[in-house]
């Protein structure tokens, strides 16, 4: 339980980061912070202890290939951002993002067989 609660402290402290940062000189910053490799982390050492060292580099290699979908939200993201209201220019670009992850899934389920 203790454990569950940290966790909650933790995305309520990069929530208010976010925040923060959102209303400062550096707006910016704030697309940085969910960048940040958390799940990553605890995805590795899982897959790493429970797989072994070739897993985890399967696993940041899919990683690698998994910048693809979200560089076409932010993609998207800019070219809407001022031609589309913000949901949907956001809804567009979320979908758009489930379609190229989706992709991505099925290519690397073909290609890993």
């Amino acid at each position: 339980m203790l454990s569950l609660f940290l966790k909650c402290v933790l995305g309520a402290a990069v929530v208010l980061l976010i925040s923060i940062l959102s209303k400062s000189k550096a707006f910016y910053i704030a697309g940085l912070v969910p960048l940040f490799p958390t799940f990553a982390l605890i995805a590795h050492v899982i897959v790493a202890q429970e797989r072994g060292a070739e897993a985890l580099k399967q696993t940041a290699l899919f990683g690698l290939w998994s910048l693809i979908p979200y560089f076409i939200y932010l993609l998207l993201v800019y070219l809407l951002a001022t031609k589309l209201s913000i949901w949907s220019c956001l809804s567009v670009a979320t979908a758009c993002w489930g379609v190229a992850a989706a992709a991505l899934i099925y290519g690397w389920q073909m290609f890993q067989h």
